[in-house]
């Protein structure tokens, strides 16, 4: 068996590289170093530069000819796709907050309107309350109308009892007159306490009418 080692030529080729590589180097390292290369470079670099430029131009015009989206017009496509999904956030944004607000208000409307409903029942049962109070002192003026035309009567018996006593005590003193004086004389007498007595009678009657008319107006 030979035990001499396998040629590859990957290693050769390898070797050669780095030579080309090291020459070419070498020579840009030369052609860098000479004012007159670098300013022809110089020139080459903007032909180049204004060629592109202008190719690209023609490519655009003849794109928008055939209607045929470029580049440029991609990446404006893109750039407002980017912006329309920002403004789609920012409006989704909008409404969540806005739904929200929405819910914090419906909230603040359900409290107050439960509120309302409670101020209204505490005023219906403060005005039924009121209500009774009112009716138990209408049924109170009543009775106290009652007790007034009650003591007014009573004051229209103790004048009339008065008045009785007055005529009482007058027949008793004409009793007694009669038992010592003469029938002439007692005759004389009756004559002269018959003007007194309707004298009496007709005060009797004005103090009656006038304690009627005074009814009424403390009733009015």
């Amino acid at each position: 068996m030979s035990t001499g080692k396998t040629y590859d030529p990957f290693v050769g080729l390898q070797l050669v590289s780095e030579m080309w590589e090291k020459q070419l180097n070498g020579l840009l390292y030369k052609l860098t170093d000479n004012k007159e290369f670098v300013q022809t470079a110089n020139i080459g670099l903007d032909v180049y530069s204004r060629y592109l430029e202008r190719f690209r131009k023609n490519q655009e015009l003849i794109a928008a000819l055939m209607n045929i989206p470029t580049k440029k017009d991609i990446a404006n496509a893109a750039k407002m796709s980017i912006q329309a999904e920002e403004k789609i956030d920012n409006l989704e944004e909008q409404i969540w907050s806005l739904q929200d607000g929405l819910n914090l208000a419906n909230k603040g409307n359900l409290e107050m309107f439960q509120e309302m409903v409670r101020i209204v029942k505490q005023l219906q049962t403060e005005f039924q309350t009121i209500a009774q109070e009112v009716s138990e002192t209408k049924i109170m003026k009543a009775d106290l109308q009652e007790i007034r035309q009650g003591l007014f009567n009573m004051k229209i018996i103790q004048v009339n009892l008065q008045e009785l006593r007055k005529e009482i005590d007058g027949l008793k003193s004409l009793k007694s007159d009669s038992q010592t004086v003469p029938a002439a004389a007692m005759k004389t007498v009756i004559e002269k306490e018959k003007p007194k007595q309707k004298k009496e009678q007709e005060k009797k009657q004005n103090k009656e009418l006038v304690l009627t008319g005074a009814e009424p107006s403390k009733k009015l």
